[in-house]
């Protein structure tokens, strides 16, 4: 059975488009159910009908032509039902309706399965046959199981369609909208550049050449080299390898011969497809054939082709690298966007980010938020290999892709860029000005920062301080570690920018989604394993030269705080506290003049809310890193984007453990600051500010709205929201409940869907 539906779900998967992919699963599945009948509806939400879209055994001439309302035939019961309507005689069943058109009332028995892709319901696979029976429950489990596998191929089939202009019925499509989550606020209209991952056959598009003798030569060059690399591996370890093992080679040399794969991809070149787009055609054709087979050795050999496939696509892309250009209107768009890529692409070219993998709290997020660029994170259903130099419209704020915008939504959305830059050149206004409430209570406002050019941005946002300095930014754009001088230039240009005002240096938090490429860390589940404070108590020479950097980069400066990551136990800062003393021992011996800083602890996961009166009492400060305690509350990976609606700073819980770290706070008369994305939503900062948290420090691009929400309010109308927040169990009604009350005082103009 597996077997069965691994072939089918890998022939789908190569299909060349929806119909191709839907009549391989309507072939398939009636073979392997022994079936007379297979077909499949699919629901159009622009007519709210089920529209056969293919069968085996019944009228094909139906196909396109017969539908049924949302709520009409045993099709429609099975899609408001979503679950399977297993029937002995279907013509019994007070729902059946007959259609002339496909020949279907020869057939009793009716099984019915919907196909649901996040939670929509996208259409209904049926199996049908003359005999009265009911299906047992092996045929049942089975075709469910088929559904759940192909709902995401077919996904994936319409949205590829629908970017190309085309909806599944074949008429013309615009607007078509993909759903994510909101990344970084704010609404851009640009073309997309896809950046795809080096040597990935799976992400090379297609594309049309005119030039097909160049890219021929191409192709042989590449194969020359691949041939090349095997002859000289096969010879370094003939003294290695039995000569049975050495053959393996022989078999790649052969499949990159003329006569087998070679000549494949040469045909399909000559046809006009680029190099690497025949190349990924004719290698998906050989894996997939190898991993259809019984034979467990045949099997294997699929890794084989696999893997020479990667090696020429190597070749063909360093040969066809070329310097990109980057329009003025940038929407960057990949699988995964990393920091790397947004270093490549001009600061002024950039106006938005589309990510198909990642949530709204990852650190791409959170670094597209400091720079104000619009961002939609976890597109999972987005085929992004397609959509290089379309024209798309991204909404950071409700986290949505437009492809092939009419000239009525992309008015609509210029119009709203055009407001942002308004708000935005009125904010700017506040720079001077404290943050003072109506009645009189003085709010600071930090900023976050890692990238030295941050500081300039956060001083003109009007910051007065920083409550994260992320030191683990100039650890990963080394491939070493840093030297204690290094680091201490590093921390010094930090102190001297902002200098008066204070500067907390988090020690090194790497681990989790931070790796460093020369000190990897592989582990099944990163974000409950070594990462932030276990690894440098693990390796104090680390901790100390880090400690010691930053002491000898505040001399004559005495701004520096110092904040420990990823605490969870008492005994974990005693250990801590017992280093930096003795690196503040080390460097006055050395004759530096300088004050012990405050140290303080981050608040991250549960253990250290429950421990917050014990560990206040330790340490200087404590600030509370909202995003990785709202993951670790709530069990929800923050990158992964299938949860992504789960993950939400304003769930009770997350606002109970922040009520229980203020109220120690406050016992031990300790300052309690927030610096985690929670901080900057101007919304949120109003319950924080109630909760009486002492400082909150964010991102340099949000802190003018919240400035200016926080200087239009009243202490006293913050704490009844907050008392009001309080009594209500779901974090989306806290949100709503909080946006309408803001709205209501006509304080709504720099509120954002984003959480």
């Amino acid at each position: 059975m597996l077997n069965t539906l691994r072939r089918i779900v890998q022939e789908v998967n190569v299909a060349r488009d929806l119909t191709a992919a839907l009549d391989i699963i309507v072939q398939r599945v009636k073979e392997a159910m022994g079936t007379e009948v297979c077909s499949v509806y699919l629901y159009n939400p622009d007519t709210a009908r089920y529209v056969l879209m293919a069968t085996e055994g019944l009228n094909k001439d139906a196909v396109g032509l017969v539908s049924l309302a949302s709520n009409e035939g045993l099709i429609g019961y099975v899609g408001a039902r979503e679950e399977p309507v297993n029937l002995e005689d279907a013509a019994m069943h007070p729902r059946f309706r007959y259609f002339a058109e496909t020949g279907e009332e020869r057939f009793a028995s009716f099984l019915g399965v919907p196909i649901i892709h996040h939670r929509r319901v996208m259409g209904v696979l049926v199996v049908q046959q003359k005999e009265r029976r009911q299906f047992d429950e092996g045929e049942e489990s089975f075709l469910v199981t088929m559904s759940a596998q192909l709902a995401g191929v077919i996904a994936h089939a319409e949205a590829t369609g629908s970017i190309g202009g085309l909806g599944w019925g074949g008429e013309a499509v615009q607007d078509t909208r993909f759903d994510a989550v909101p990344g970084a606020p704010g609404f851009a209209i640009g073309q997309a550049v896809v950046i795809l991952p080096p040597a990935d056959l799976g992400a090379v598009p297609d594309k049309t050449v005119s030039d097909v003798t160049a890219e021929l030569e191409l192709f042989r060059s590449a194969i020359s080299s691949v041939r090349g690399d095997m002859q000289d591996l096969s010879s370094k370890l003939s003294t290695q390898l039995r000569p049975e093992e050495l053959a393996l080679f022989d078999v790649y040399l052969m499949m990159l011969d003329d006569a087998a794969l070679g000549r494949e991809v040469v045909d399909i070149i000559r046809s006009g497809q680029w190099a690497q787009g025949a190349l990924r055609q004719v290698i998906s054709d050989h894996v997939n054939r190898f991993e259809m087979m019984d034979d467990p050795y045949l099997r294997e050999r699929a890794s084989d082709v696999k893997d020479l496939g990667r090696r020429i696509l190597a070749y063909l892309q360093e040969s066809g690298q070329e310097d990109r250009v980057y329009p003025d209107q940038t929407v960057l768009v990949s699988e995964e966007i990393s920091p790397a890529m947004l270093g490549e692409v001009p600061k002024e070219k950039l106006v938005g980010l589309v990510s198909v993998l990642g949530s709204g709290s990852s650190h791409v997020a959170i670094l597209a938020r400091a720079m104000g660029v619009p961002t939609v994170m976890g597109a999972v259903d987005l085929p992004y290999t397609r959509m290089d130099g379309m024209e798309l419209i991204v909404d950071g704020s409700q986290g949505e892709v437009y492809s092939n915008p009419s000239a009525e939504l992309r008015r609509h959305y210029l119009d709203l860029v055009q407001e942002e830059k308004e708000l935005i050149q009125g904010l700017e206004k506040l720079r001077e000005v404290p943050c003072v409430t109506v009645d009189g209570h003085r709010m600071p406002l930090w900023v976050n920062t890692g990238l030295f050019a941050d500081v300039a941005r956060s001083l003109d946002r009007g910051a007065e301080g920083v409550g994260l300095y992320r030191t683990e930014v100039p650890f990963m754009v080394q491939d070493r570690f840093p030297s204690e001088k290094e680091q201490q230039a590093t921390y010094r240009e930090q102190l001297e920018a902002f200098h008066p005002l204070p500067v907390t240096m988090r020690t090194l938090d790497i681990g989790g989604d931070k790796a460093l490429t020369y000190f990897p860390i592989k582990e099944d589940n990163p974000f409950l394993g070594w990462r932030g404070i276990r690894v440098t108590l693990d390796h104090p020479e680390i901790f100390l030269v880090q400690v010691r950097a930053m002491l000898k980069a505040s001399q004559g400066l005495n701004n520096l705080r110092i904040m420990l990551p990823m605490i969870s136990s008492v005994y974990e800062v005693e250990e801590a506290l017992h280093l930096i003393h003795r690196a503040h021992s080390e460097i006055c011996d050395e004759g530096f003049d300088v004050p012990m800083p405050p140290v303080g602890v981050m608040i991250e996961v549960p253990a250290a809310v429950y421990q917050a009166r014990e560990l206040v009492q330790m340490v200087d400060f404590l600030s509370v890193g909202t995003n990785d305690l709202t993951q670790y509350l709530l069990a929800v990976d923050r990158n992964n984007p299938r949860v992504a609606d789960i993950y939400h700073s304003l769930h009770p819980a997350v606002l109970q453990a922040l009520m229980k770290i203020a109220t120690a706070c406050r016992d031990a008369g300790k300052p309690m600051s927030v610096c985690g994305e929670m901080a900057g939503d101007p919304a949120a900062a109003v319950l924080l500010m109630a909760m009486g948290c002492d400082v909150l420090s964010m991102n340099a691009t949000n802190l003018p709205k919240v400035k200016w929400l926080l200087r239009q309010i009243r202490l006293s109308d913050a704490r009844a929201l907050l008392n009001e927040a309080l009594e209500i169990d779901n974090p989306f009604l806290v949100q709503s409940t909080l946006h309408m009350a803001l709205r209501n005082m006509g304080l709504g103009k720099v509120l954002s869907q984003t959480r």
